[in-house]
């Protein structure tokens, strides 16, 4: 395959995007996002067991790859934790805009850190998709929901951790193999269910109708699927190519599948953001590969 990271990449945001869409169908205000945390990181030790039996259950276990690791993990679960934290503190019309940017931080990093580079017309993709990214998650909301600052420390916080994630994410794949990563990532997704378990309402969690968990697992799977094509991406394509262009990608396809399914109609900050969605892909899809990435 002459490109094998842009599969990973399209198949993130085919499971993202669906992932999202469907998310969007089954939202019920009854159930605590804490503990549909819990069961997406339940549902991680599916694609974790494919991943480890694709290299024999060889895990990596030397005190770097752990480090690296778990490194990892905690930076996407934690930044999940302070996210949900965020939401029920400030307005998400503003802090999803914020974390949204979180390919800035993987871009700098990568090209300071990783001396990673590209032409023009990656160039050109990476710039609007960043621009894109915002605009899927703008909507029109009252100020007068914005309490002190707390939700926008929370809301830079996740980009931050997020932004910090996909860097390593690329870093730890020159050093170990993508299944060890996403072990890792899987282990430590389990570890914070108590510090979940902590954070939900008491009363939300004795109104919570247990038989709703299949539903619910059958389309955090997608999430989950869609972290492991993650790594994979990461392992064979360019960091500062592939944060921005799943990171768009997943919007697109879940404000298509929405139109669709739902049949919404898109504002028009949507409208240009898909539109703009659409042209970055093109753009970083064909651009030329300067250097063999090492797997």
């Amino acid at each position: 395959m002459k490109k094998p990271w842009l599969f990973y990449a399209i198949a993130v945001t085919l499971m993202w995007g669906l992932w999202g869409a469907l998310t969007a169908m089954l939202s019920n205000g009854d159930i605590p996002s804490t503990i549909i945390y819990a069961i997406w990181a339940f549902t991680m030790i599916i694609p974790c067991i494919v991943a480890l039996k694709l290299i024999n259950w060889k895990l990596e276990t030397d005190k770097r790859s752990i480090i690296l690791g778990c490194t990892i993990g905690l930076l996407g679960s934690g930044g999940q934790m302070l996210l949900f934290y965020a939401v029920d503190t400030g307005p998400a019309y503003l802090i999803f805009p914020i974390v949204s940017l979180s390919p800035l931080i993987t871009i700098v990093l990568s090209f300071l850190l990783l001396k990673e580079r590209t032409g023009k017309l990656g160039t050109a993709g990476i710039i609007l998709a960043l621009i894109t990214l915002p605009l899927f998650e703008y909507s029109e909301g009252n100020s007068s929901n914005v309490h002190g600052l707390m939700w926008f420390i929370l809301a830079l916080s996740v980009m931050a951790a997020w932004g910090l994630q996909a860097y390593f994410m690329k870093f730890s794949n020159n050093h170990m193999s993508a299944e060890s990563i996403f072990f890792y990532m899987t282990a430590t997704a389990l570890l914070l269910i108590p510090v979940a378990y902590f954070m939900t309402d008491a009363q939300s969690l004795s109104q919570f109708d247990f038989s709703s968990i299949p539903s619910i697992a059958g389309v955090q799977i997608l999430n989950s699927i869609g972290a492991l094509c993650l790594v994979y991406a990461f392992r064979y394509g360019k960091a500062m190519v592939v944060s921005p262009l799943t990171n768009a990608g997943a919007p697109l396809i879940s404000s298509v599948l929405s139109i669709i399914l739902l049949g919404i109609v898109p504002g028009d900050f949507k409208i240009l953001g898909i539109a703009l969605a659409v042209i970055a892909a093109i753009l970083l899809a064909i651009e030329p590969e300067e250097n063999k990435q090492s797997s």
